[in-house]
């Protein structure tokens, strides 16, 4: 059986256990909005977002981006947001509470990861169905992206030190 996931923390000298879970509470496009563009042209929810701008209206999700850890049973996650086309967001909307499981979708990755290289503006993905309500799983794109380092962390797993060192990076930054 793979080990669990513990650290103690070189920044606060607490003992972490638990595979390291980090999320954002909006994808960065609502985030740089001002308050009174949030009030005006946004709505947010725990689960959907919706930008509506005069000439077009963005649509994201929440998704999940794991990362697996060399020896660790459960994987290192980011709670990330996704653009998706009308056409996708509308699916999933309808299908939300009776999902076709592994039904998958385009889109755009809209979180700055920390600790990692901004890269692309957007890094192309998957999102990937799940049942019984949980959030889908998000998989980043290889192709052009060969050399990015989340996408060779997501494709090839991260050390358990790496990993360690992401989660104390994100816990104190």
């Amino acid at each position: 059986m793979p080990a669990i996931f513990a650290f103690t923390c070189t920044c606060c000298g607490k003992l972490h256990e638990g595979s390291p879970s980090f999320a954002f509470n909006a994808p960065d496009h609502y985030a740089n909005l001002t308050e009174e563009q949030k009030a005006r042209i946004g709505k947010l929810n725990s689960d959907v977002c919706t930008i509506a701008h005069e000439d077009r209206t963005d649509y994201f999700i929440r998704t999940i981006l794991e990362i697996p850890i060399e020896g660790v049973a459960e994987p290192f996650t980011w709670g990330v947001w996704v653009s998706l086309s009308k056409k996708s967001f509308e699916r999933y909307l309808d299908t939300y509470d009776t999902p076709v499981e592994g039904e998958g979708f385009f889109g755009w990755l809209c979180n700055a990861i920390p600790n990692y290289p901004s890269g692309p503006s957007s890094r192309p993905t998957d999102v990937i169905v799940q049942l019984n309500r949980q959030r889908p799983k998000l998989l980043l794109h290889r192709g052009e992206q060969e050399t990015d380092p989340l996408v060779i962390d997501q494709h090839q797993g991260i050390s358990v030190a790496r990993a360690q060192s992401l989660a104390e990076q994100a816990m104190h930054r």
